[in-house]
């Protein structure tokens, strides 16, 4: 139909050929949406409700195409510049319209891998993983069918770049005069091209924070496509903070930190504090295992059936037990910055780990004085720069692949189970305290389970169990359950070592995953994205520790503050991790950030308030039911105090992103 659409004889060929062009890239924009639409649609959105997201992505896609386009209408203006002028001419124009639309295709692939995983169009925070260009690759190369995409990838562009060759020959065939330029045609094929560039039907320049308007988020994301939402994201890969909002929120996070007159008098986040009496005077060991991708709703201690950590159970019954503690935000970069700094890593599109201004941290694991400090990591600390995030604590080694005797598995290293048994034995030689990191991996793709660990039993679940109660496939199920087994290897050994009676392990997820979990929990974990940040928090050591299990709401960055408490020995705390175990009145509050989609919030024993940066809508939720008990009056009292309150912790954070450093 388009290519046998008549145009005036009086029109060029280069203008008859762009207006081909033009219409083409607009079909295939408007394919890809309505494809993003079919896979991605939530449930209870009707089709008709997206009716003004296509109209408004019909003028963003209208600014792409002539962005595409114009090279041509603008170098055309110049005869000898035209496909029609000459066959080398037609040459080259084909092959600027393959590498184009290769770049198109590419983006809506990589938009498509993206919004299955984080629900959410492509943006800047891709480039964070482009900076580790090889490891990035083998993961992709490991864990997804990269052959089989690579080649739809270019057999699309091959076809496409066949079809535009076509009208080309299909435009000079029709023709008889074969007039290649006038004056008037072209003059207005480049007004028309650059009105789209602004915003076609409109006397106002098309923006990206146009679509947030539709006051949805995947409204939102329907009508922007994926080039518009990633360009304009750059923007956000530098750190922002506004000095006065921070000081103005002082007082609300003053009361939340529970801080002194010395400290309210002089706008001092920073504090002294001193052992208390609980205090263990027999300079325990510090081991922190920071559990890759573990989610609460899937493991046994959230009652799920399929019962995947028994052994971590165990330990939770035997140790004090947090079952509401939420990280700040998804993905392990951030979830490391957060347990390392106490700082939620607010920053909207790069990794605060990536950023020269951001990394650089005040950390509370340098107030272990005399402690032996170590990082062990099974693969390479140069990924999401953990090396300069883990360097701000004193003196530390750094153990990370290459380090081992034992053979990488795949893209992230070591098996957890051979990190864990390396770290043992580096801790068997240590005549001083020692305080040690160690981050796990394997629960991540490619899912792969060591063949060497032959006793380790992979249990078989049928798929409807499978995505009822959170699992995406078999692989990732028995991957979890694999965690448990590095668990039970980390401990079992240790009660061998003459350290074991003496050490504190801390065990906290780096983020959850977003999943099915209607059959464990209330809605909030679904309709929020909970489950994006719920982890288990454990504090384990029967022979030091009262065992407990805690039902209050915590945050990842109450780790550290919370460690120090225990030992013996005076710290600094200047961020806004706090004492878990030694907090009396405080509120129970865990802020929590999902940066792709501009959502910010607060967590409480019982709600969930949240609320959107870029358009106007906030919302309320029961994180204990189903159903919020409250009358209209007491609903918009909580949520102007918890708006206050995650507003305050958000510009707080920010400030501290960059304030935060050793002196």
């Amino acid at each position: 139909m388009i290519l046998k659409a008549k145009i005036p004889g009086s029109v060029p060929l280069t203008i008859k050929w762009i207006t081909m062009l033009w219409l083409i890239y607009l079909l295939i924009f408007t394919i890809l949406r309505i494809a993003t639409v079919v896979l991605f649609i939530p449930e209870n959105m009707s089709v008709i409700s997206l009716l003004p997201s296509f109209a408004l992505g019909f003028r963003y896609d209208a600014k792409w195409i002539s962005i595409l386009i114009l090279p041509i209408a603008i170098l055309s203006v110049y005869p000898r510049f035209s496909p029609f002028h000459s066959e080398r001419n037609k040459k080259w124009w084909s092959y600027y319209l393959a590498v184009a639309t290769l770049f198109l295709l590419f983006f809506f692939g990589a938009d498509f891998g993206n919004f299955s995983y984080n629900h959410t169009r492509i943006n800047a925070s891709a480039l964070n993983f482009a900076e580790d260009p090889s490891i990035s690759f083998k993961m992709l190369w490991q864990s997804y069918p990269m052959v089989w995409l690579a080649t739809a990838l270019f057999l699309s562009v091959f076809l496409l770049s066949k079809l535009f060759k076509h009208t080309h020959v299909l435009t000079k065939r029709n023709e008889q005069e074969n007039m290649v330029y006038k004056k008037r045609w072209h003059a207005g094929a480049v007004i028309f091209l650059l009105w789209c560039l602004y915003g076609i039907f409109s006397f106002h320049p098309l923006k990206w924070k146009d679509a947030f308007e539709l006051n949805d988020n995947f409204k939102s994301y329907v009508a922007l496509n994926p080039m518009q939402n990633f360009f304009s994201t750059l923007k956000f890969r530098k750190p922002s903070f506004d000095d006065e909002k921070a000081k103005s929120y002082f007082p609300v996070i003053a009361d939340f930190l529970q801080l002194d007159s010395d400290n309210i008098n002089n706008i001092d986040y920073s504090r002294l504090v001193l052992p208390n009496s609980k205090t263990l005077e027999s300079r325990p060991n510090i081991v922190l295992v920071i559990c890759e991708s573990f989610s609460m709703y899937k493991s046994s201690m959230s009652g799920n059936p399929l019962n995947t950590t028994p052994y971590f159970k165990q330990l939770c019954d035997s140790g004090i037990f947090f079952d509401r503690c939420f990280t700040p935000t998804f993905g392990t970069a951030r979830g490391v910055f957060a347990v390392v700094s106490g700082i939620p890593d607010v920053q909207l599109s790069e990794f605060s780990t990536r950023d020269p201004d951001a990394v650089q941290q005040h950390t509370i694991i340098n107030s272990f004085e005399g402690y032996n400090k170590f990082y062990f990591l099974g693969g390479s600390s140069d990924f999401n720069n953990f090396d300069g995030l883990i360097k701000n604590i004193k003196g530390v080694k750094i153990f990370q692949e290459g380090s081992y005797k034992a053979k990488p598995l795949n893209v992230w290293g070591i098996s957890d189970k051979n990190l864990f048994l390396a770290a043992e034995d580096v801790f068997s030689q240590q005549k001083k305290p020692f305080f040690a990191m160690v981050q796990t991996a394997d629960n991540h793709r490619p899912y792969d389970i060591p063949a060497e660990d032959s006793d380790f039993v992979k249990r078989k679940v049928n798929e409807d169990t499978l995505h009822k109660y959170g699992f995406e496939s078999l692989q990732e199920f028995q991957s979890f359950c694999y965690t448990d087994y590095c668990f039970k290897t980390l401990i079992e050994n240790a009660k061998k070592q003459p350290w074991f009676n003496n050490t504190i392990f801390a065990f906290v997820g780096d983020h959850g995953v977003e999943g099915e979990t209607s059959a464990i929990y209330p809605h909030a974990w679904e309709k929020g994205s909970l489950s994006d940040e719920h982890v288990p928090l454990l504090f384990y050591a029967p022979q030091l520790l009262t065992a407990k299990t805690r039902h209050e709401v915590v945050s990842q960055i109450d780790i550290l503050p919370t460690l120090a408490g225990m030992v013996h020995q005076s710290y600094i705390n200047t961020t806004l991790g706090r004492d878990l175990l030694n907090s009396k009145n405080k509120m129970n509050a865990a802020f929590i950030i999902h940066h792709d989609e501009g959502n910010i919030g607060v967590v409480t024993d019982d709600y969930y308030f949240v609320k959107n940066l870029r358009i106007s809508q906030e919302s309320l939720m029961p994180i204990n039911s189903n159903t919020l008990s409250l009358d209209s009056k007491q609903q918009d009292s909580v949520k102007k105090n918890l708006s206050q309150l995650t507003s305050a912790i958000y510009e707080t954070a920010k400030w501290m992103l960059v304030n935060n450093k050793d002196n």
